[in-house]
């Protein structure tokens, strides 16, 4: 309870027995606006003239001694002043499943993921590589769908469907380049000019409008589309590479002709959309004929996750309000959903869609819900039962949060979708930040994890080809890390975990090496942009701009989390000198006008998400939202 005192005037002032004092501590203390300068002015005079009615050293030290005391009151006054009330702090929603994950996953090493990305985008655009791989990309001159030259990167090493003198040379998969171009995009490579190459200009061959379906596909042409993968009759394999192409889109953007296929693939998104009206319950679509299909394929609701993306990007894109309504027909689909769908990967890509739409447009759909079908998995016989994320440890290794099979054999992890999920799940707090700790911790198992992939990051006695881990300098990964082996290798009986690739078994003269994945590895660049270090070991820098696509990314924003049952303190560097760090969680700022670094108090086991907000930009809470001038730092 507050204690009460007497409300003074300014003629208070003058009197000579402190009263003034009082006044203005009282002032401060309960923060109350009006203690104004003239007070302040005020009061300086009454010090004066009190040090006035003494002599000599009285005088001085009297006229010293208050102040002493004015400086106090006006710092504290000023320090209050500033300790505005910008609503209350975020609550923190639990995943579930997150919760099972390791708090301190073991054993733990971060990988430097930009430099892998970096290192990986260096071996596999280089046309005369001298690894003892060899080069993994050649030109493709087929000119299918556009009048102009593309090219192909082998889908796992040495896959003898692929190369420039097999197939034509036009069996090479988009999910792969597409990937890898915009991986190096985010970690900074110009991928419009390497090397004499616009090989963003060039993936514009995967839109296929030879066959009539005018959308991004996996292939270039139907001629090879029963080779493998899933061209035009497995539904997340012809959405996906129309994800990837609008996120390429907005890293490299005003590319010759890139926006007329957006528009077109927007179009063909909005046509099937309202053929469709809420029913995705379809193995694919043909968007030729604007028709739903069922084959042995399960069926993959989540699709709409896909639909709804696009759409909402190319409504931010173009303003088309017809492409808002779709995206929210699509996503309204699959909340309607009563139970998990998650097929592959776009699932967490309709739930970030989701947590933007009830942001951004005041939709109200059910992000938790979502959330725990993407954690907990597909468990309708009907679906693709058993995919989900991973909480477990094999053998002495913490592998919680690794999207795969929970089930097959034991569980099996591929790294392309561990990677991917990251895409749209990280960026999602800044619009449903009482996410943040589960995301975040999630995010700390997961990149620990995601290491054991790489065969330098992987005991010999763990990986299938312990001897070949210089054939690219471990810069291609293998492609999935498995409870157990399931190639019946005697050297890998009772090992868990085990890296390994399904390469082999895709043709009968794949050779071992064929389990390294560059289609696996080709998405490391989203990590790499992401994921930064810190002071502290296992508390990640996660930047949430870096994939929130088609969004305002005015102000830097990056989650953190302590995973440790005590304080941290975390050394902060801005990205931009003079800064001040607000966190929209505790809705209080950390540092302000921080020069060089800011020391971060961080408490056990919470979360923060850091705004990167201009010094001396005054913020204004406006309903549940808080803005600087007109941008919007946080929407809860």
């Amino acid at each position: 309870m507050k204690p009460t005192y007497k409300p003074l005037k300014h003629e208070d002032m003058s009197k000579s027995d402190f009263t003034g004092v009082r006044y203005l501590y009282t002032m401060a203390h309960f923060k109350q606006d009006w203690a104004c300068s003239s007070c302040l002015t005020q009061l300086l005079n009454t010090i004066c003239l009190q040090g006035k009615r003494l002599s000599g050293g009285a005088y001085l030290l009297k006229i010293i001694f208050n102040l002493i005391i004015l400086g106090c009151i006006v710092s504290l006054w000023s320090c209050n002043k500033s300790e505005a009330y910008y609503g209350d702090p975020v609550v923190q929603v639990n995943i579930n499943r997150v919760e099972l994950m390791p708090d301190m996953p073991q054993p733990y090493e971060l990988l430097d993921w930009k430099e892998k990305a970096r290192q990986f985008d260096e071996y596999v655009f280089d046309f005369d590589s001298t690894l003892p791989a060899g080069p993994m990309i050649w030109l493709d001159n087929n000119k299918r769908n556009l009048p102009q030259q593309t090219f192909g990167l082998f889908t796992a090493v040495h896959d003898v469907r692929q190369g420039a003198d097999v197939n034509n040379g036009e069996f090479h998969e988009s999910l792969n380049s597409l990937a890898a171009i915009l991986g190096a995009g985010l970690i900074g490579i110009d991928k419009t000019n390497q090397n004499g190459y616009n090989f963003v200009k060039m993936i514009q061959n995967y839109f296929n409008t030879d066959n009539g379906w005018n959308i991004m596909m996996n292939n270039t042409t139907p001629e090879v589309a029963l080779l493998g993968g899933g061209y035009g009759r497995d539904w997340w394999y012809d959405v996906f590479p129309n994800v990837l192409f609008y996120n390429i889109c907005d890293v490299f953007p005003d590319v010759d002709n890139a926006q007329n296929i957006q528009r077109m693939i927007a179009e063909q998104f909005c046509k099937a959309d309202s053929v469709l009206n809420g029913n995705y319950d379809y193995s694919y679509f043909d968007y030729a004929q604007m028709k739903g299909m069922i084959n042995q394929i399960p069926l993959q609701q989540d699709a709409a996750g896909g639909h709804g993306y696009v759409l909402y990007a190319a409504y931010k894109q173009f303003g088309d309000k017809r492409y808002l309504e779709h995206a929210k027909s699509a996503i309204e689909a699959l909340d309607n959903q009563t139970e998990s769908r998650f097929y592959e990967v776009l699932l967490p890509i309709g739930v970030y869609t989701a947590a933007r739409l009830n942001a951004e447009e005041g939709t109200d759909y059910d992000v938790a819900k979502m959330l725990d079908w993407v954690f907990e998995g597909t468990k309708s016989e009907n679906g693709r039962t058993g995919w989900g994320i991973i909480v477990d440890r094999w053998g002495k290794y913490d592998v919680s949060g690794l999207q795969g099979s929970i089930t097959d054999g034991g569980g099996y992890a591929f790294l392309m979708n561990s990677i991917k999920m990251a895409m749209p799940l990280v960026p999602m707090v800044k619009y449903e930040p009482e996410f943040a700790r589960a995301i975040a911790k999630w995010m700390l198992n997961n990149v620990n994890a995601s290491r054991l992939f790489f065969p330098d990051k992987i005991p010999d006695a763990n990986q299938w080809l312990p001897a070949m881990q210089g054939y690219t300098n471990s810069v291609v990964a293998y492609e999935g890390l498995r409870y157990a082996d399931d190639l019946q290798s005697p050297r890998l009986e009772g090992v868990h975990p085990v890296a390994i690739g399904d390469g082999p078994k895709w043709h009968k003269d794949n050779p071992k090496e064929s389990m390294f994945s560059l289609y696996s590895t080709a998405p490391v660049g989203i990590f790499g942009a992401m994921i930064q270090k810190t002071n502290v070991e296992k508390v990640l820098k996660l930047n949430c701009n870096v994939t929130d696509f088609y969004s305002d990314r005015t102000y830097p924003t990056f989650l953190l989390y302590n995973p440790y049952n005590e304080s941290v303190k975390v050394e902060y560097t801005p990205v931009r000198e003079g800064t001040a760090l607000f966190d929209i969680i505790s809705k209080t700022y950390l540092a302000r006008s921080v020069v060089g670094r800011a020391d971060i108090e961080m408490p056990a086991g919470q979360a923060c998400v850091i705004v990167e907000l201009p010094s001396g930009g005054e913020i204004e809470k406006v309903d549940n939202k808080l803005l600087i001038g007109e941008e919007i730092i946080s929407y809860k």
